[in-house]
């Protein structure tokens, strides 16, 4: 077997803080390599360093050698494409948001394979058929779910044929068939080449296959072959992390606080741009109940929470809202991209400080909050770019937990989040939910945790 990457005493640094310790691995031809961890554990951070994309306010110590050759960052850049590709943890930074889906990956074969446009166009719309998205290919990515971004993500970055792929969360957002389908296409692309995947799902590094490092706060803590890892850990932090899959979550106990409705939906036909994508919806959701939400990706599970926000029009039918004497933001969205609801350009403690005058709310709620949610003091002084995925979706949940929501609807709330954080922040809006009486719609791809946490359900087809 060839040796693709070697990484020789790696460090990465935030001034005097450390961020990711020492740490030497070998990816090797058809061999794939999986990091397993917890958010914020430094993962991402690797990824980025070795393909030379690391943010110029951290340094790095050590070597990183690609291909047998010893690289800085300037060199690496010269590898992308054809060569070494990486699939970002956001799609929506990774797409333009004013191109159509088909173009994102005719771009592709016209700029790296020479193709002429129509040659460039027929191969793209043959890649978006293989993930379902031939229907979508004229849709530009905000009019795209979150799995759907996700999918024209991986198709157009794997269309440069590069056989070096390193891949940051592909799967997160996506339900099960079509989590499936992207580690599939991700194995297939590899052949011949290697694949590093970082993920906190489980059953990815299960399918994956191959060798794995499970790291915590930037150490690594376990390594060895995925069968050897996942089905006999040693160290107790592997076992917390497997043990935490919502499969082996303890079932809640079901039913209401309050009988008292909060909204409720009738005959309700849901959709975008006229187009409906889901109909005949009929539900009532009252005071602490959590009412879990299902379907494939693309079956509307946002649409639905939009509706009932009224930030879209219902394609039919009719939303009550039936608490009268709420605040407007009292019904509140948690969004699947937490990207989309915060701007890069002051840091999180200064979003924080705008909530907090503007409603009048009390300094001291934040703090016990900020420790349940394991969020950092020191995150405050950071942007949104600066923060990993997951710590960004938690403070996204602390915001919203602070303005006492009548009505939350929780997107795909735990899809960046490790097994074990996931469970406590599952529970965290579950608990708070019955205590505060608020109306909590959950929407996730993981049937487990929906079967063990929701007391009533809605499946979209």
């Amino acid at each position: 077997m060839n040796l693709l990457i070697q990484l020789t005493d790696l460090s990465i640094n935030a001034k005097e803080l450390e961020l990711l310790q020492p740490l030497s691995l070998s990816l090797y031809q058809d061999k794939p390599l999986t990091i397993l961890g917890q958010t914020g554990s430094g993962k991402s951070l690797l990824a980025q360093a070795i393909i030379g994309l690391l943010p110029n306010e951290l340094s790095q110590q050590g070597q990183v050698e690609v291909f047998g050759k010893l690289h800085d960052r300037g060199s690496l850049v010269s590898l992308w494409g054809k060569e070494v590709i990486m699939l970002p943890q956001e799609p929506w930074r990774a797409l333009d948001p004013l191109m159509p889906a088909y173009q994102q990956v005719l771009e592709v074969y016209e700029c790296l394979h020479g193709l002429t446009h129509e040659q460039a166009f027929n191969q793209a719309m043959d890649d978006l058929d293989k993930v379902d998205l031939k229907s979508s290919a004229s849709k530009r990515p905000g009019q795209l779910s979150g799995g759907m971004a996700q999918r024209l993500a991986v198709t157009a970055a794997t269309a440069g044929g590069a056989k070096l792929i390193l891949a940051d969360e592909p799967t997160k957002g996506l339900d099960v068939s079509r989590r499936n389908d992207i580690v599939q296409l991700l194995l297939q692309s590899a052949q011949g080449g290697g694949l590093l995947t970082i993920t906190h799902d489980i059953e990815v590094a299960r399918q994956i296959g191959g060798d794995i490092i499970v790291m915590k706060e930037g150490v690594v803590v376990e390594q060895g072959s995925a069968e050897q890892v996942l089905n006999q850990p040693e160290h107790s932090y592997t076992q917390s992390l497997i043990g935490a899959d919502p499969r082996h979550w303890d079932q809640r106990t079901k039913g209401l606080i309050d009988k008292k409705p909060v909204l409720s939906a009738t005959s309700l036909a849901i959709g975008r741009n006229g187009q409906a994508l889901s109909a005949g919806i009929d539900f009532t959701i009252h005071a602490g109940e959590v009412v879990g939400v299902v379907g494939d990706s693309g079956s509307g599970k946002s649409t639905l929470g939009d509706t009932l926000l009224n930030l879209l029009p219902p394609i039919s039918g009719k939303v009550n809202k039936r608490v009268s004497q709420a605040k407007p933001y009292q019904w509140l969205k948690l969004f699947q991209d937490p990207p989309a609801a915060f701007t890069s350009s002051v840091s999180l403690g200064v979003l924080l400080e705008d909530v907090i005058n503007l409603h009048q709310i009390d300094r001291a709620r934040i703090a016990p909050l900020m420790n349940k949610l394991k969020l950092a003091p020191e995150l405050l002084a950071r942007r949104s770019t600066e923060v990993s995925g997951g710590e960004l979706q938690r403070f996204a949940i602390l915001r919203a937990l602070l303005l006492d929501p009548i009505f939350l609807f929780a997107d795909e709330p735990t899809s960046r989040l490790d097994p074990i954080i996931a469970k406590e922040v599952t529970d965290l809006l579950v608990n708070l939910a019955k205590e505060k009486g608020c109306a909590l719609l959950l929407v996730s791809h993981d049937p487990h945790m929906i079967e063990k946490r929701c007391d009533t359900v809605v499946q979209l087809k």
